[in-house]
């Protein structure tokens, strides 16, 4: 079945919101086995109706998010209501959830909230666990082979709602087993000419593969949709080129697996960063669980820091510089001292464009990974990026250096 996704909101083109919808309908549609083939972002008004139409002449199940809302640019039911010539009607079981849901929270109704109570004619009420407007669910005889979803366009009120209600639709949909199944690998240190170089053309040469690679800076993904059957080839290929270089499977997060991993080992983890500027204990506290393992974080972004809050001995910053694998060391050692925690991870380098040396260029980074009663391990890298691509490389190399010493193989 044909699937297209719309999108609306002039926020969204203005770049004020960044739209991370396709990625959560393509993972959630994908096992059910969906693809979307088209996904389309318009502003508010005329184009919502346009977009819509032109959906309408190619796609079996069509899901619009956003313009439901109670004020004058929500427009997303008039116009789908226009484009089928259907009537709106209000709807006194949304009228009664909205005004207990009001009346909950000490507020007072007014008029313009009841447009989110009006539904499509022959259109099914999908209620809205997080918000006011209600999702909307069109299945009519006069378009049988067609299902379209009106749905809210804030995440914490859309993914709720297509997980309660719309999955359960679309599975009736699309009763079958997948055919194919997908798998992604997270690569890192190598880039992705290196990648297929490496893996490309083995892996090509596999019976119903389609092959995909997504790269960011320092890392590459590879995404094989393929048979079961071809994708355990396809492993074997990509673990015995790469090896080691393969963070994660199955489209999972180095933290995730680190935070998981620690959990089952019963032991605990402390970050001391400078560089990274908190973005791997950030990465690390965006994963449920985290609170069971990661017992602090400290950003020490100045000389004094370093020493008043790890302990790290002046008289090592002064002879070796903040910039050190001397530094990185003591940075992951004094952590481990002020924490108690059985692992910890430390960053220090220089992201520039300033600041760098003959001896010590914009770029250079230096990870340490300190366990207790097992010694101290450090890395020197360099990386020639701009100051936000640094942190992201340099946030990988210290998780990554993690992973591999604590002997966990992708």
């Amino acid at each position: 079945m044909n699937v297209e996704v719309i999108n609306t909101g002039s926020e969204l083109l203005l770049g004020t919101i960044v739209n991370t919808h396709l990625n959560y309908f393509a993972d959630q549609l994908f096992p059910l086995g969906l693809r979307i083939g088209r996904q389309v972002t318009v502003p508010d008004g005329e184009p919502i109706r346009q977009a819509f139409e032109e959906a309408m002449g190619r796609a079996e199940i069509i899901l619009i998010t956003g313009g439901l809302g109670p004020t004058t640019d929500d427009l997303t039911r008039d116009l789908v209501a226009e484009a089928l010539g259907l009537e709106l009607h209000r709807d006194p079981e949304v009228v009664r959830a909205m005004e207990e849901r009001f009346a909950k929270r000490g507020l007072q109704m007014v008029e313009r909230n009841l447009r989110q109570a009006e539904v499509l004619e022959g259109g099914v009420v999908l209620p809205n666990a997080f918000g006011t407007a209600p999702g909307i669910y069109l299945h009519t005889p006069a378009e049988p082979r067609r299902h379209v979803f009106l749905l809210p366009g804030p995440p914490r009120e859309l993914y709720p709602m297509f997980e309660g209600q719309v999955l359960p639709i679309l599975r009736r949909l699309s009763p079958r087993k997948v055919e194919h199944g997908c798998r992604t690998y997270h690569v890192l240190g190598l880039g992705e000419s290196n990648v297929e170089a490496l893996v490309g053309e083995k892996l090509l040469a596999l019976p119903e593969m389609e092959l995909g690679y997504c790269s960011r800076p320092g890392e590459v993904d590879i995404r094989c949709i393929a048979p079961d059957a071809t994708l355990i080839q396809a492993e074997k290929i990509i673990m015995d080129a790469l090896g080691d270089k393969v963070a994660s499977r199955n489209g999972r997060l180095l933290e995730q697996d680190l935070i998981e991993a620690l959990a089952e080992m019963g032991e605990t983890l402390v970050t001391a960063e400078s560089c990274t500027g908190g973005l791997v204990t950030h990465r690390l506290t965006n994963i449920p669980g985290a609170s069971a393992v990661l017992l602090a974080g400290y950003i020490t972004y100045s000389n004094e820091a370093k020493s008043m809050d790890l302990g790290v001995n002046p008289f090592v910053i002064e002879t070796h510089g903040a910039v050190s694998p001397e530094t990185a060391a003591a940075m992951a050692e004094g952590a481990l001292r002020r924490s108690g925690a059985d692992w910890g991870v430390a960053t220090t380098g220089i992201a520039g464009p300033g600041g760098g040396s003959e001896e010590k260029p914009v770029g250079t980074l230096y990870v340490a990974v300190a366990r207790r009663g097992g010694g101290t391990h450090v890395e020197a890298l360099r990386f020639q990026r701009d100051r936000e691509a640094f942190k992201q490389v340099a946030s990988n190399a210290a998780l990554d250096l993690l992973r591999r010493l604590m002997g966990r193989g992708s």
